[in-house]
Parts: C-alpha cells; sequence; structure tokens
C-alpha cells in the first residue's frame, strides 16, 4: 500500500532539513508519495511542490503583516488540498507561526501530525506549549534540552540529534572549500552571512560591508566571501556593495555557503541556522543581527525572550564564544574591532574550535533516520487503530 505524506517547509533552512528527512523517509518506505511546500533540496530529494516555498518565507511581528493575507490564503489552500486529499501523516518542518495553525486544522480532519523542530518554546513566547499541545501528536527534537521540557508540558516529544550534525562531517573541510572558492591556503578569509531572507539582506548587507570595509582599510590583503541562497539576493548584496564598498575585495557566490563558512579563518554572519552551521563545520565567528525596529521594541517590551544569547552556538555552548552584535550595536565600529581581535587571536580561534568539535560529535544521532523511524511507527499505529 503506498503511504502518502504531506510535507511543509517554509524557508531555506526548513527546506536543508526537510530533505534529509524526505530522503530518510524514502529510504524507509520506498512507495512513499510526499507533497506539500518545498524548495530545491527536498524537491531533488522527492516531494512534489504545491506552491513556491518564497511565498512563504517571512520573519518578525511587523514585517509578517505586509503578506499576512496571502499567508492566510495559502494555508486556507494547503487546508482543502490536504482534507480533500488526505495523507496518512502530515509533517510541518519549522516555521511554528505558520505550521501549528495549518496542523491544528488537519488534525481536526483526523490526520495525524508530526511537527519537526520545536518551537523554542524555552526561550521565546512559552505560551505557545498548549498550542503545541492541540496541534501535533509528535514533536521531532533537534536539540537535547527540548524534549524534557515538552514532555513535562504533555507533549509527546522524542530527540532525534541535529540533521546538519549528521550530514557534515566530523573532519576539517577548510583546504578543499578554499580550492573550490580559489582561495590559497595562506589567505585570510572571512566569510561575511546576512542571512537567507530578503529582509535580513535589506537590513544586515550595509552593517556587515561596513564592518568588512573597516577590517580591510587596516589590515590590507584581507580576502572575503559571501554567499548568498538565491540570485535575487546576490543581486540585493551586489547593489548594496557598489554603492558602499565599492573596492572592497569580495567574492559573491550563490549556493555556497557551506563552502565559504569552511573557507573561512572567522566568519560573521546572521543570527539563525548559520550559526549552528558555522558551529559544526568548527569556525569562529561573529553574530550580527537587526530586527525592525517596532518589533525589536516589542520584543524588549514584552520581555518576549527568555534566554541569554540570540545564537544557537552559544545556547549550545553555555557561554558566549561567538560575540554577539544585536540591533543597536550592529555596526562597523564594534564589530570591526572584533574581527580582527578574532583573527588575531589563533589560541582563541583553536579553543573555540575544540569546542564547537565536541558539540558537533554530540548531536551526531542519525537524526533523519530516527525521525522517519518514529514517523513510521506513528503511521503503523494508526493503520493499525482503524
Amino acid at each position: 500500500m503506498t503511504v502518502r505524506i504531506g510535507i511543509v517547509a517554509n524557508e531555506p533552512s526548513g527546506d536543508l532539513l526537510g530533505a534529509a528527512l524526505v530522503r530518510a523517509l524514502r529510504e524507509l518506505m520506498p512507495a512513499a508519495k510526499l507533497v506539500g511546500v518545498a524548495g530545491p533540496r527536498m524537491q531533488a530529494a522527492g516531494c512534489r511542490t504545491l506552491m513556491p516555498q518564497e511565498r512563504l518565507s517571512v520573519m518578525g511581528l511587523v514585517e509578517v503583516l505586509s503578506v499576512l493575507p496571502d499567508l492566510l490564503r495559502a494555508r486556507a489552500e494547503l487546508v482543502r488540498h490536504f482534507a480533500a486529499e488526505p495523507p496518512d501523516v502530515f509533517i510541518g518542518v519549522d516555521a511554528p507561526d505558520f505550521n501549528l495553525g495549518l496542523e491544528r486544522r488537519l488534525r481536526a480532519h483526523g490526520i495525524p501530525t508530526v511537527h519537526l523542530v520545536s518551537p523554542t518554546v524555552w526561550a521565546w513566547r512559552p505560551g505557545r506549549v498548549a498550542a503545541i499541545r492541540r496541534a501535533v501528536d509528535l514533536m521531532l527534537c533537534i536539540f537535547p534540552f527540548e524534549e524534557g521540557f515538552l514532555r513535562e508540558h504533555g507533549v509527546a516529544a522524542h530527540y532525534i540529534g541535529h540533521p546538519l550534525a549528521d550530514e557534515i562531517p566530523l573532519e576539517d573541510q577548510g583546504q578543499a572549500a578554499r580550492a573550490e572558492l580559489g582561495f590559497a591556503a595562506a589567505d585570510t578569509v572571512v566569510a561575511l552571512l546576512p542571512g537567507s531572507r530578503r529582509s535580513e539582506v535589506t537590513r544586515l548587507a550595509a552593517p556587515l560591508l561596513a564592518t568588512a570595509r573597516w577590517a580591510a582599510e587596516r589590515r590590507p590583503g584581507l580576502c572575503f566571501v559571501a554567499p548568498m541562497v538565491s540570485d535575487g539576493l546576490r543581486e540585493l548584496f551586489a547593489a548594496e556593495q557598489a554603492r558602499s564598498a565599492p573596492d572592497l575585495a569580495l567574492k559573491l557566490c550563490t549556493g555556497c555557503s557551506r563552502s565559504a563558512i569552511a573557507a573561512a579563518d572567522v566568519v560573521v554572519t546572521a543570527s539563525g541556522t548559520a550559526t549552528l552551521e558555522t558551529l559544526l563545520l568548527g569556525r569562529p565567528m561573529l553574530v550580527a543581527y537587526k530586527l525592525h525596529e517596532l518589533t525589536y521594541r516589542l520584543v524588549t517590551a514584552l520581555r518576549l525572550i527568555q534566554v541569554p544569547y540570540a545564537a544557537m552556538a552559544n545556547l549550545l555552548a553555555g557561554e558566549e564564544l561567538a560575540p554577539e552584535f544585536l540591533q543597536h550595536r550592529c555596526e562597523a565600529a564594534l564589530m570591526g574591532p572584533a574581527l580582527l581581535a578574532m583573527l588575531d587571536d589563533a589560541p582563541r580561534r583553536a579553543e573555540i574550535r575544540a569546542r564547537y568539535a565536541s558539540i558537533h560529535a554530540s548531536l551526531r544521532r542519525d537524526a533523519a533516520r530516527t525521525g522517519a523511524q518514529r514517523i513510521a511507527e506513528l503511521i503503523a499505529a494508526r493503520q493499525a487503530a482503524r
């Protein structure tokens, strides 16, 4: 009997996680049919998409308002599709503000629901745990501290480890990455990662380029690489470079973020999944982020964040190994000196890389296969109960 699986990933980081799960599901259930919302990696793995992933990719309390009507229409379209053609299970990948609402509606239609990547209820808007209980039959957790927290709040949860930790080798990839991107072994390379969303690149391109220009003026010979997730974001970043740093020795590339990180001596990155990827590739980093000012004021005034660090790399380390430059501190006058200080401190970089390697090893649990097995068990249990 053919197993039908619905799956929705809203953004590039979800596409990365979802692709590993899709491959594992197809290995476990070769005849499975997967359909939903998928980016290029998930589509290459064998998932059919019902709409462009970019339609659902947005972040921020204020930013979402301008596209909220279309997001609601997209969710209603997905509910109608899956209600008319019920899958044996539905999987929401991250994007909890969108996917939990979708899962709750599908669950009301009798469709078993799974969510991959626990919302950060332990850090941000803890009241969402009640919504999770209503929405999901199974939560797949990718960080070790999440399973116990959710079970204490009545959510069926299972820690599977992180798919990226399985995918990225423990061995250093720097030499091959430098050769791929055309850097020499002796070059001092800094990677600039302004994020995977248009809103992030719009806000972070200028301060990251200003930081690079500040450092290059004081340290001639530095090499910079800026990987973008799409040609559109590459054009946006290139336009900012032409305006504010036209003489900067910068290599722009599309779809090469992992190579750019691995090739770098230090990475300057937006807060988000990129900080975890940078940790797994063993590279010291600085973390930058700017929200819409009104979003930032709301978050601060309502005390919605309940953890000491913005970067997952720092949360996993339990200390600020990656200096954070958030909101008004996201400026070249602060980040430039920190960048040069990190480049000049070889023992500190070696210490950070050793810590990151230890964390990497702890997150390797064959996550995609473990998650696929839990999903298969859920499907089998529901079919047996019919």
